[in-house]
């Protein structure tokens, strides 16, 4: 289903939104993020994952294979573009679908410590990861705090994250997060803002829940805890405008895509493209190219995800700028 496809069979967004990649509804100038530099290289490395989410905006599930796993000669030969092209990238981030299910994932992981970068790696931290223990404790021993593992905790209350995640979800992933906190792995959370709560009432729930049980996690820093907002298309969002910047007082250089991209590769394809960042993995027209070269220009915001996670919600999935609020 096309960008425009799905919008127009979205009930709550109103339908002469998002439909000009040049001009809003009522006839303003669209905003655009200008390319910056690309600090984060994100690796989707797959959207098949172990378990089926309530609301995944990848619609990540055992079955879904609508991207499908990267290997590790892909993910070097970028990383060799970024050592050619002098990017001075800082950070590789691997997303899913669940990461650990690729069966690539450790020689992916070690390619890029091996290179020197920070490494984030995002999971539910459940089996998958788990057959994975002691090549992972072997790399975090080798390369420390460089290698970093995000784990998603939708809520600090188990029955809550068990209604997004499936009934036992919690029981599975817990025992996990406790392994990397007693093995010394730099630990990072990510929760959801769905929940009808204050910023301040989740953070201070989930610093109860790292306090209990001696998770080193400092739940008031939005780079240790990130609170994303929701992205659900069919809800009605403002456009943002050229002028929305001056008047909501953000800076586009701080928009992920100014200084993201992230590595797909779609099923069927031949090799890998570029997309503009995390959140709209299928969505055609912002695909930029299969080099990091082609891909270093500017997007436009032509769609609901732009405004509501990223310029309204302040948020971001790298590790150095992530879960900004405003």
């Amino acid at each position: 289903m096309t960008t425009k496809t799905a919008l127009a069979a979205a009930p709550g967004l109103d339908p002469r939104k998002f439909r000009d990649p040049d001009i809003t509804a009522d006839g303003q100038r669209r905003g655009q993020v200008d390319f910056v530099a690309l600090e984060t290289l994100w690796f989707n490395t797959g959207t098949l994952c172990n378990i089926t989410c309530r609301n995944c905006y990848i619609e990540s599930s055992p079955r879904n294979d609508r991207l499908v796993y990267l290997d590790a000669a892909e993910v070097t030969g970028f990383l060799d573009e970024i050592a050619r092209e002098r990017l001075g990238t800082r950070e590789i981030g691997f997303t899913g679908g669940e990461p650990f299910m690729n069966p690539d994932i450790m020689a992916m992981l070690a390619a890029c410590l091996d290179r020197g970068f920070r490494v984030l790696v995002l999971t539910n931290a459940m089996r998958p990861m788990a057959r994975h223990r002691d090549t992972l404790l072997a790399l975090g021993g080798r390369y420390g705090q460089r290698l970093a593992i995000r784990v998603s905790i939708d809520h600090y209350r188990p029955a809550l994250h068990d209604l997004e995640r499936g009934e036992g979800a919690w029981d599975k992933m817990f025992p996990e997060l406790l392994w990397l906190a007693e093995n010394g792995f730099a630990l990072r959370v990510a929760g959801r803002t769905c929940w009808g709560e204050s910023e301040h009432e989740m953070r201070t729930g989930f610093a109860r829940l790292f306090a209990s049980h001696r998770i080193p996690i400092d739940a008031f820093d939005p780079g240790q805890l990130v609170l994303f907002p929701e992205m659900d298309a069919t809800v009605d969002v403002p456009e943002i405008t050229a002028k929305c910047w001056s008047l909501l007082g953000v800076d586009p250089k701080e928009v992920m895509c100014a200084t993201s991209r992230m590595v797909i590769k779609r099923k069927g394809a031949s090799r890998p493209s570029i997309a503009s960042c995390t959140l709209l993995p299928y969505e055609p027209e912002f695909e930029l190219g299969d080099s990091l070269k082609a891909a270093r220009r500017s997007v436009k915001l032509n769609h609901p995800h732009c405004a509501r996670f990223c310029v309204l919600g302040g948020a971001s999935c790298s590790a150095s700028a992530c879960g900004k609020s405003k």
